[in-house]
Order: structure tokens, then sequence, then C-alpha cells
């Protein structure tokens, strides 16, 4: 697989759904995080990114717009020690409490399946990243109902050992827009990451997104050796 632009990737669809991406800046100092939101409905888009002791939270903009609170808000970023957590769902608190009680990231999945949003059935993705003694790696994971049939949860886990600096790894809910919406498929796109700074990284990513549907972003850039982070929020609500 040859790496591709990231910010052509994003853009080559106008509903990628919600979407994860991992690497390593090309300095070889930073691993990199963004995971990214859109919505088609008025109770999607109504939704910003706010942070906490932990991570970031999903939110209504409007409280009194919000109708179905169940698939919208969550906890999409959670660290557990040295490990980053991020998700598209509430299988982040899954995978947080799981590995907490030492079972390992694929384990904590095969407790959960993709989404009850029938006819879409949404993927569920999911993300870890780990620092240690100056050395990072991650894994990636999509739960998904086999080409729209509910009756199969297809459970692919990717994980990348010591990964090659300047590039990453993209997977998203959705292989564009549609009724009902296709599941991503395949291996996770491998991206350029670049070596941009996280603000120009942040907006390389948002400006990608369909102006339309998008509905927040999340980036975070944590140090491999200090593993301290810097993140980033964009929201199209303010």
């Amino acid at each position: 697989m040859k790496p591709v632009s990231l910010e052509k990737e994003i853009a080559s669809t106008t509903y990628p759904g919600r979407g994860i991406v991992i690497g390593r800046s090309a300095d070889g100092k930073k691993a990199v995080i963004a995971y990214f939101i859109m919505g088609r409905s008025e109770n999607s888009r109504n939704r910003v990114f706010v942070e906490t002791a932990d991570g970031i939270k999903t939110q209504a903009y409007d409280e009194s717009k919000l109708v179905d609170p169940s698939l919208i808000i969550y906890s999409p970023v959670r660290v557990l020690g040295n490990k980053t957590i991020v998700t598209n769902g509430d299988q982040t608190d899954t995978i947080y409490d799981l590995m907490n009680q030492q079972q390992t990231f694929e384990q904590s999945l095969r407790t959960r399946e993709f989404e009850p949003d029938g006819p879409n059935y949404t993927p569920r993705i999911s993300g870890i990243v780990k620092c240690t003694d100056g050395k990072m790696n991650y894994a990636m994971s999509i739960l998904k109902s086999s080409d729209g049939c509910p009756d199969c949860c297809e459970r692919y886990t990717f994980s990348y050992d010591s990964p090659l600096v300047g590039l990453g790894r993209f997977i998203h809910t959705y292989m564009g827009d549609g009724n009902p919406l296709p599941s991503f498929e395949g291996e996770p796109t491998l991206v350029e990451i670049g070596n941009d700074d996280i603000d120009a990284f942040a907006e390389k990513i948002w400006n990608a997104l369909d102006d339309d549907n998008k509905v927040s972003l999340f980036v975070r850039y944590i140090d491999i050796v200090s593993e301290t982070s810097d993140s980033r929020i964009i929201n199209k609500n303010k």
C-alpha cells in the first residue's frame, strides 16, 4: 500500500462519517491522533467536543434540540496510564474499564458490536496508542455488520509496532454517502502525516472535511519521550 495525502483522502467523499487518524510525525518525536465527527441530521449536527479530566466528551450544543442521546453523546477519548483510547462511541468506556482489569484491547471489544442503528448498522471504530520508554505503538479496530446484515458481526484488529515516521493510518465509519450508508472496507488507509505543527495539522483536516456535514475535530500530539501531550478542539458550533 502506497501512502496517500490525508487531506485528499478525507475530501474524496462528502460523508466519511466519523474518522480516526493515528500515526507518527516525520521527525519521529510525536504520536499523532485525530478524531472527527460529522452529521447529516439536525440531532447529529447539534454537538460539540468539550474537554474532560482524562480526554474529551461530546455534548449537545443546544440542549433544547437534543432528541436521542444514546449514540451521539459519549467520551471519544480517554487516557489510561500511558495509553490513549479513541473511539466513535461508548466503547471507549468499555475498553478503559476492561483494560483496567487486565484485559487486552481486542478482548475488550469482543464484548461489543456495531451500533444498533439499522439499516446503517454504523461500525464501531476504535484506536489505542501506547507511548513508553521512548517508543510508540498503536492498534485500530472495526466492528461491522456483514455487508449490512446484522446477523453477523465482523471483527478486525490492526496492530502497528514501531510505526514508520511521517506515516499513519486512517479509518472511518462509511465508504461514502448513501442510503443506507456503506460501511468502511479493508485495512485502514496508509496516509501521510508529515511534520506540521499541531495547529497546521488540525486546520488541514478541518478544511478537508465537507463544510455542510463536519461537526467537530480533536487533535492530540503526544511527545513519545516525555509522554506529555498537546491538544486542539475545533467545533463548527460556537
